[in-house]
């Protein structure tokens, strides 16, 4: 591996105005984690019109602080307040709010801080590594792969993010309807259009994402707000004892590389791998009734795993033009409007680039790592203000912003419409995430699944003679088969064990 392109990178990342920016990125992160229900997508997504006038490399450092910023913000008030303020943080809410309870906050704080500096940074190191190679590799990609990986990543995201299956798969196939709309690229057809000229280019990314995410969640979290708020705990004592290190280093290992992997995988991120690494604490202690009262364990693992996956997720991001999650695709968005072509060439051809946003993760993690602590009482202050004055600003900014995009008042009605959609998902139990994905993926899945078929003069088993879009075709069809398969394992030993009960009051 050639080093000289990564050294170079550092060089970008010194810059002081990508210093700068980078700063600005992990403190509103920490902000938006505190915040209860706004999350990075929705911030990242208000923040984009803002993007418009900076450097591509500068947007995306600080589009990437807000993200990593954000897991650790959660933190603050999952520990201090019993309130997550980011979805990969409730599992934290567990331990680290007993600990709170048994005076002993800034020792969770402090674990928090440590375990996310490590998982961020480790995760970073494998990124540097393993990058270039996937980037290697997905040179190979043509349309029969890009056609595959489109499929996979929407069942992905459908099957393995939290909630209903059932309707993640809706939501996917809403978002995979909406990227049909518009004039076809390949007959010049209009479809969906209904006459409308505003629709003849199809739907925008950017009034969809601050629809959904922006406006959406403000008008949710409106309502969720009204629940009762425990007073602060007092922070002292933030550096871990000795025994609390030693507790817990080998959660935060394991948290690390487990987060690593499972933020790579379209549909992980960092709430499954907080969960994961949660259980899988919790099902090798040998003293697991600890969890839920007090294990440091509890609070080490999660928060190095979910700041692990945060940072992997860039992975197929950035070098094969797979977003992973919601946020990633906010941030696709982002570099799309910058003109910046993602994929295996973005390495080679905008090294800068590459090697910027990834090495401004290391210089974001210590400013986090310094940060955190002093900021609390600032954060915990943030939250008392009113949602009735913080909401109305906010939905200001969202609208302006959508307007300067393309300074249309359709964009705006675009805005309110999917605004009222994403409320409304939230209320009936649907994820915005995979609707947004698919929509991301749709034109890749439709563009390629068309060429490919030219390719193989309309032969569908074509996409099974090539070995890699096989092989993920091959992962598709497990994919798809793996909740009928878990639910049939279930039914049978639901059945085994009525049998056991039925021979057991038999013998009796």
């Amino acid at each position: 591996m050639d080093f000289a392109p990564v050294l170079d990178g550092f060089g970008v990342v010194l810059e002081p105005v990508n210093l700068l920016y980078c700063l600005i990125g992990v403190v509103i992160g920490m902000l938006v984690g505190v915040l209860p229900g706004l999350g990075p997508a929705a911030t990242i997504a208000i923040l984009l019109p803002i993007t418009f006038g900076i450097e591509p490399v500068t947007a995306i450092i600080m589009l990437a602080g807000i993200f990593y910023g954000a897991q650790y913000g959660g933190t603050i008030t999952s520990v201090l307040l019993r309130l997550p303020g980011e979805a990969s943080s409730v599992v934290t809410v567990f331990d680290g709010f007993a600990l709170a309870r048994q005076g002993r906050a800034g020792t969770a704080l402090g674990i928090a801080a440590i375990g996310s500096f490590v998982g961020g940074t480790v995760s970073i190191v494998a990124l540097t590594l393993v990058a270039p190679l996937v980037a290697g590799f997905a040179l190979d990609f043509g349309p029969p792969e890009y056609t595959a990986l489109a499929l996979l990543g929407i069942l992905l995201v459908a099957t393995v993010s939290g909630g209903s299956r059932l309707k993640a798969v809706v939501a996917a196939c809403i978002g995979l309807l909406l990227a049909t709309v518009g004039r076809d690229t390949f007959t010049g057809v209009e479809r969906f259009t209904f006459g409308d000229l505003n629709l003849a280019d199809g739907l925008d990314f950017v009034p969809i994402a601050m629809g959904l995410f922006g406006l959406g969640e403000i008008l949710y979290n409106l309502e969720e707000r009204h629940r009762t708020v425990h007073a602060p705990a007092k922070v002292a004592n933030v550096w871990p004892s000795k025994h609390d290190l030693a507790q817990s280093s080998g959660a935060i290992g394991r948290g690390s590389v487990l987060g690593f992997f499972l933020g790579i995988l379209p549909g992980g991120g960092a709430t499954i791998a907080s969960l994961a690494a949660y259980a899988l604490e919790k099902r090798r202690s040998k003293t697991p009734e600890r969890f839920g009262k007090g294990a440091v364990e509890g609070v080490a693992a999660p928060e190095s795993a979910n700041n692990a996956a945060a940072t992997s997720s860039f992975i197929p991001l950035l070098t094969l033009g797979i977003p992973a999650n919601g946020t990633m695709a906010v941030i696709f968005g982002a570099l799309l409007i910058q003109g910046v072509a993602v994929g295996p060439q973005l390495v080679t051809q905008e090294p800068d680039l590459f090697w910027g946003v990834v090495n401004s993760m290391y210089i974001g993690n210590i400013l986090l790592l310094i940060m955190s602590i002093p900021l609390v009482g600032l954060f915990v202050r943030i939250l008392r203000v009113r949602p009735a004055i913080l909401a109305p600003v906010t939905v200001m900014i969202t609208l302006i912003g959508v307007y300067t995009v393309n300074n249309s008042v359709f964009d705006i009605v675009l805005v309110i419409v999917f605004g009222a959609l994403g409320y409304l998902m939230k209320k009936l139990g649907f994820e915005p995430g995979p609707l947004v994905l698919a929509f991301v993926l749709g034109s890749l899945l439709e563009d390629s699944l068309r060429r490919s078929l030219l390719i193989f003069e309309g032969d569908p088993t074509g996409f099974l003679t090539r070995p890699i879009s096989g092989t993920l075709l091959v992962l598709f069809v497990l994919v798809a088969l793996l909740p009928a398969i878990q639910a049939l394992r279930h039914r049978r030993r639901a059945a085994a064990h009525a049998g056991d009960t039925t021979h057991t009051k038999e013998l009796v």
